[in-house]
């Protein structure tokens, strides 16, 4: 089975790099730009297929030598331990093959709310913040606000921003669900630990295309922007309020000083948010029942639990613990996206293997 595989790699692989030279592909800017990432895409599959070619090639002239003269140490080696590692790397071929998320290559819209325990919960909700848009901004994407909702204690009741960049989805999806921190407030005289909540919802950016938000299902409504205790922030009615009556789904927009930029916004938020809607009812018609992204921002409901006191990282998703919490906070993401994304990839190849089978 895994040699129709390795053809169908090389051949795919052969014929995009034959269409990346085609002057016809070349000037059709769209489809060389989709010609390109599939490439790219494929080339990690194409990279174990030629080691498992060589490896194969290597075990049967080991095998051919030591038929001849069958008294070489080196060469007992290369056919005794070759099966294995040949299984390995089919493993691997078959991961590297495994179906994309069709969401993958999106830009994201990330949304934080601070969830159970008050205060704390706030300025945990500004520490989740500092941490994904550091992590993005390491990572070379684009990080852009979209609408905050400061507490006054510092961090945020609310604060939601976009994340563009050469497939974005892919890497924060995984950050969706609630967040716990377990740590010992400043204002906790007695020592004691406390532990607060935030929810983060990842939604993949829709383009207009794919999300049709009819005119006549909106409310539109503009008012005055206003700040911390009510203090006008400009003297025109700038800021916008949408409302999806069939969902009704409300987004508002204040931020920034222009409505029609404010509009704009939040007509982003929204699509995004009736896209992920759309992607939720089609997943539970297909029974592939998944827990809500962000649940009820309840203690008990958690994905990862970040502890002060220990210095530790958990996520519960795969019983992967770091014992690098501010590097964790500081934006170092990399090691759970890899465990996360891995952990996908196996579950995908499992569902893939079924449905075939």
């Amino acid at each position: 089975m895994v040699e129709k595989l390795v053809e169908q790699v090389e051949e795919r692989f052969g014929e995009l790099e034959r269409q990346m030279s085609d002057p016809d592909v070349i000037a059709d800017r769209e489809r060389y730009a989709a010609v390109g990432r599939e490439y790219h895409e494929l080339e990690p599959a194409h990279a174990l297929v030629g080691r498992w070619r060589r490896l194969r090639a290597d075990r049967e002239g080991a095998e051919e030598m030591l038929a001849e003269d069958g008294d070489d140490e080196e060469l007992r080696q290369v056919v005794a331990e070759a099966p294995e590692r040949l299984r390995e790397l089919e493993d691997e071929i078959r991961l590297a093959m495994v179906e994309r998320d069709p969401n993958d290559a999106k830009n994201v819209i990330i949304e934080i709310r601070a969830g159970t325990g008050g205060d704390e919960a706030a300025l945990f909700a500004g520490d989740l913040h500092k941490m994904l848009t550091r992590y993005a901004e390491e990572r070379g994407f684009v990080v852009e606000p979209l609408s905050m909702s400061a507490a006054e204690v510092g961090g945020f009741k609310e604060v939601s921003f976009e994340i563009r960049g050469e497939a974005a989805y892919s890497v924060f999806k995984f950050e969706g669900g609630t967040h716990r921190v377990q740590r010992v407030p400043k204002t906790e005289s007695q020592g004691r630990i406390h532990t607060s909540t935030a929810t983060v919802a990842v939604l993949p950016e829709a383009e207009e295309v794919e999300v049709d938000v009819s005119p006549d299902d909106l409310q539109i409504d503009v008012y005055r922007s206003s700040g911390p205790g009510g203090q006008s922030v400009n003297t025109t009615d700038s800021a916008v309020r949408i409302t999806h009556n069939p969902t009704g789904i409300v987004v508002s927009m204040q931020d920034e000083k222009s409505q029609l930029q404010n509009r704009e916004r939040a007509m982003r938020v929204l699509r995004a948010r009736l896209y992920e809607q759309a992607l939720a009812a089609q997943r539970a018609e297909i029974a592939a029942e998944r827990r809500s992204q962000v649940g009820t921002g309840e203690r008990s409901e958690k994905i990862r639990t970040y502890n002060f006191p220990q210095g530790r990282v958990t996520d519960h998703r795969i019983k992967l613990t770091a014992h690098n919490l501010d590097e964790v906070l500081g934006g170092d993401l990399s090691e759970f996206t890899a465990a996360l994304g891995a952990e996908e990839k196996r579950a995908r190849l499992e569902e893939q293997t079924a449905e075939a089978g």
